[in-house]
């Protein structure tokens, strides 16, 4: 009998706690989800929101993709807390840096899945993992990059140079009613980059609450264009429900909507 996928829905896949340890010392804490049974096809490398307006390793759309895409898409999804930032899989060494030190964040993710063998490894990128990954993710080691709601507010035009050079593919999903970057200026801000997609989202917000199904739908488009979109929405086989009022404390509401200064001029 099919099940449908909910929030809460676990699909089958080895999970692992993993621990990256970055060049200037820090320890990081983060998750390693793989297929159950087959080697993913292609990787994910999730970077979060601000850890200061409630980004960790479990924003909801990075825990959805590590319960559901290893089972839907044949994916590996690693995520993990940057520098100062804790979730229920625990705190990361250091504190919030403003986008610096978490250079060596960025490094010590992509040298584990390096490390780890996982194949075809794509940058995702979230509101401040966005830029992130402008900033530090432009290495030989990846094959791509998605950006979720791009806020452009701590990368420079010397990181979309970097990116324009390179030839990797980018593509950036905009909502519509963001509040930092809308569609019309993305694709102005974008175009110094050739090869970069903007894809508009009709509806949607910054935080791609009830959105979080589309934007999966447009990873697994670009990352294994083998697999069919949309993806299920029920699912035949076991299934575990997982504790997702585990951050009842941290809604979307508490840091919603909330300006952010970007880097000191």
């Amino acid at each position: 009998m099919s099940t449908a996928i909910r929030a809460s829905s676990i699909l089958p896949g080895r999970r692992e706690d993993i621990e990256l340890h970055t060049a200037d010392g820090l320890r990081l804490v983060g998750e390693l989800a793989l297929p159950a049974d087959r080697p993913p096809v292609a990787t994910l490398v999730c970077l979060h929101p601000l850890p200061t307006h409630g980004g960790m390793m479990d924003s909801h759309v990075f825990r959805k993709a590590a319960w559901r895409l290893p089972a839907l898409a044949d994916l590996a999804v690693l995520r993990f807390n940057t520098r100062g930032t804790s979730s229920v899989r625990g705190t990361s060494e250091g504190a919030f840096d403003g986008a610096v030190g978490e250079r060596y964040d960025v490094a010590a993710a992509i040298e584990y899945a390096e490390f780890a063998e996982l194949p075809n490894i794509w940058l995702v990128g979230w509101s401040f993992g966005t830029d992130l990954t402008l900033k530090y993710g432009c290495d030989p080691a990846i094959a791509g990059a998605i950006l979720l709601s791009p806020p452009l507010r701590f990368s420079a035009p010397e990181d979309l140079a970097t990116w324009a050079a390179s030839g990797r593919p980018l593509t950036a999903l905009v909502p519509e009613f963001d509040d930092y970057l809308r569609p019309a200026e993305a694709r102005e801000r974008f175009a110094a980059v050739p090869q970069a997609e903007v894809v508009g989202v009709p509806g949607a917000k910054h935080l791609w609450v009830g959105d979080a199904e589309l934007v999966l739908d447009e990873i697994v488009k670009r990352v294994n264009p083998a697999v069919e979109v949309p993806l299920p929405t029920t699912w035949d086989g076991p299934m575990e429900a997982g504790d997702v009022s585990a951050y009842a404390d941290r809604t979307v509401a508490a840091f919603a909507d909330t300006p952010v200064p970007g880097p000191a001029d």
